[in-house]
């Protein structure tokens, strides 16, 4: 899939020969990338205050299909179960149901700040949003009010639902695992990790978690005491030399349990937790300037056949350094190879004589 992209010139953006996504002229810094649970859409949410979905194949092609604006930055999305609308939360500290039928958006849930996050949980028909006002909330998306409101210690910076399983990262770097039917039982984890929390990502057996930082780190991080003891443990990535880079997005691939980061540094790279290496390590994009184009988020869609990263600036160096002309953003498509996502046979160990 996508050979034809990756057979022509690879320019610096673009050091992996992935298929480019025709990107609207005005798309500003992009703030997520979710595919469809349901069929071969995906979505990219912009602090241009839009939403957009389109559509692929196996043949590596695209096909822009719809668009919604509203009047303040969208900062985060999520799919209904059925791919039939997604959730939009941002600046304007509301969240909106967009029905793809329609193209109408309907006001379904509100914050006292930014919503941060958001996350569907299809076993119990909610919405759950995490915000800057310090809590997260439950909607029955046919009710103005909130189903359960759970204060937290400090702003919601990450999150990530698996089934029932919810854990939340908050700006004071603590790490808030709970499970949905049970909202007023929070087990609550400081981070193994000594800088702020950008992202963190359940694992498919729900058995734990993984936290990323600012700090180039990720932690292996389980519910357990007994794991915590034997199992827990960080490890280095997106760094270079002295350079340290963010962790913006991590994902898990649903059939093999391996998992994916991307971050600051313009790379994305395959990892397994459970033997404890990296799979491959992806070529760094850069800009123009000789600057990494940062990957700001990404997922795998619905097969694991393809990751979807955004590149864009992340404003970690300040508006003095940005320049619109030669830092704009990319959509990007790559079909995994199963030697990238899929775990490596350990190596047989010698028997006693």
């Amino acid at each position: 899939m996508f050979g034809a992209a990756a057979a022509q010139a690879k320019p610096a953006h673009n050091p992996n020969g992935d298929l480019e996504v025709p990107a609207p002229g005005d798309l500003d810094s992009i703030s997520s990338l979710t595919f469809s649970p349901a069929s071969d859409f995906f979505a990219v949410t912009s602090w241009n205050n839009s939403a957009y979905v389109w559509q692929y194949n196996a043949q590596g092609q695209t096909f822009a299909k719809a668009q919604n604006s509203g009047t303040q930055p969208v900062l985060a999305s999520c799919w209904k179960h059925d791919g039939s609308g997604l959730f939009l939360g941002g600046c304007d500290k509301a969240v909106r149901l967009w029905d793809l039928a329609s193209n109408q958006a309907l006001q379904v849930a509100v914050h006292d700040a930014p919503v941060r996050q958001v996350a569907w949980c299809p076993q119990m028909n909610l919405l759950i949003t995490g915000s800057w006002d310090k809590t997260f909330r439950y909607w029955d998306t046919r009710s103005p009010t909130p189903v359960h409101t759970g204060q937290l210690p400090e702003r919601v910076y990450a999150m990530d639902l698996r089934e029932d399983l919810l854990v939340i990262g908050t700006a004071d770097r603590s790490l808030h695992a709970l499970f949905v039917t049970q909202p007023q039982q929070i087990k609550t984890l400081s981070s193994q990790l000594k800088w702020q929390t950008r992202c963190v990502a359940v694992f498919p057996d729900k058995k734990g978690f993984l936290v990323g930082s600012i700090e180039g780190r990720v932690a292996v991080s389980h519910l357990s005491e007994q794991d915590q003891k034997d199992k827990n443990f960080t490890f280095k990535c997106h760094r270079l030399d002295t350079e340290i880079y963010s962790v913006n997005t991590m994902s898990f691939h649903n059939a093999y349990g391996t998992f994916v980061t991307a971050g600051a540094d313009g790379t994305y790279n395959f990892w397994d937790k459970d033997s404890k290496q990296r799979l491959k390590a992806q070529a760094k994009a850069m800009y123009p300037n000789g600057q990494p184009a940062p990957i700001t988020c990404g997922s795998f869609d619905r097969t694991g056949t393809i990751y979807g990263y955004a590149l864009s600036y992340d404003w970690s160096k300040g508006y003095a350094e940005y320049n619109p002309s030669t830092m704009k953003p990319y959509i990007m498509l790559h079909s995994c190879k199963e030697d990238e996502v899929k775990p490596k046979p350990k190596a047989p160990t010698a028997g006693r004589k």
